[in-house]
């Protein structure tokens, strides 16, 4: 008995043959429903105690008598379902976008007042040295969300558009948003590690390197074609190495921090997901803060 509904009946299968996801055709998936065994991409999978289901599974088994809580729909990582799944990314770009419009308006001002560098004076009539050394922390922050050029934004947007959806859908909003952050931390913090004290840096380069990261950890969780994310990968450290002007300190930064925590995210036992999900975090945390704090210790 054909088990796709009628809205799905017919629908294509990938380009060369493979599975596809019966409600977006064309995407191929190496995952089935272990109710009804159709194919699932993960933006549709849907974490049971055994496997994973589809959305139209799920719908039917919350109307079993069972207790909402053994039916709620969760992603891989056991976030929730979102009716929007890629609120968070559009937030994030959003936010990009608006400082980087700032910036235009405002000029020079502004970027220095948000720049990542270690200890310097600004200008010939400072008083006194500025920096994340001179307790400003919140440069590490700022600098994650900061782009003058209008090529640095838009590729440093296209990566978050790209990753940040599947990711999103995957892990969940919270989940994301912390990786998102963290990964951009931890490519700050290497960078103010490494780099000359006095030199500037910015961009959101170092989270999206997370993203990327966290993206190959969750194709191989997912068993799919690693050929493509290495491809990726590989293209873009040469970039990293070769390209003059580029901080690789925060991309190296980030990208094992979002590979780490990702391992975390899709790998803790159910038992324990939380834990060690959320002690990841603290984790990379604690090495963040302890980088800045060693560091400030050497430069003041």
């Amino acid at each position: 008995m054909d088990q796709q509904p009628p809205e799905d009946q017919g629908r294509p299968a990938a380009a060369d043959g493979s599975p596809s996801c019966y409600r977006h055709p064309g995407r191929e998936t190496g995952i089935r429903c272990t109710r009804c065994e159709r194919p699932i991409c993960t933006d549709c999978m849907i974490e049971a105690s055994v496997g994973f289901h589809c959305p139209e599974c799920v719908r039917k088994g919350s109307g079993t008598g069972h207790h909402p809580a053994a039916t709620r729909p969760r992603t891989l990582a056991g976030g929730r379902i979102a009716s929007d799944p890629r609120l968070i990314t559009k937030i994030l770009i959003g936010i990009n976008l608006a400082v980087f419009l700032a910036v235009s308006v405002a000029g020079r001002d502004l970027v220095e007042d948000l720049l990542l560098f270690g200890r310097a004076y600004t200008d010939d009539q400072a008083a006194a040295p500025e920096g994340v050394a001179e307790g400003q922390w919140y440069r590490l922050v700022t600098s994650m969300f900061l782009h003058q050029e209008v090529l640095h934004i838009a590729f440093n947007m296209l990566g978050l558009w790209w990753l940040g959806g599947p990711l999103e859908a995957a892990l969940g909003r919270a989940r994301y948003l912390a990786l998102y952050l963290l990964s951009g931390l931890a490519g700050s913090a290497l960078t103010y590690w490494i780099t000359d004290p006095g030199q500037g840096t910015l961009g959101a380069s170092g989270a999206v390197f997370g993203l990327l990261g966290a993206t190959a950890v969750l194709m191989r969780r997912m068993n799919y074609d690693m050929r493509p994310v290495i491809a990726l990968l590989v293209i873009n450290l040469i970039f990293t190495f070769t390209w003059s002007g580029i901080a690789w300190q925060a991309h190296v930064g980030g990208l094992v921090a979002g590979a780490l925590i990702a391992i975390a995210m899709v790998h803790a036992p159910r038992e324990r997901r939380n834990i060690v999900q959320y002690g990841a975090c603290v984790l990379v945390l604690l090495a963040v803060a302890a980088i800045v704090v060693g560091r400030t210790a050497v430069l003041t």
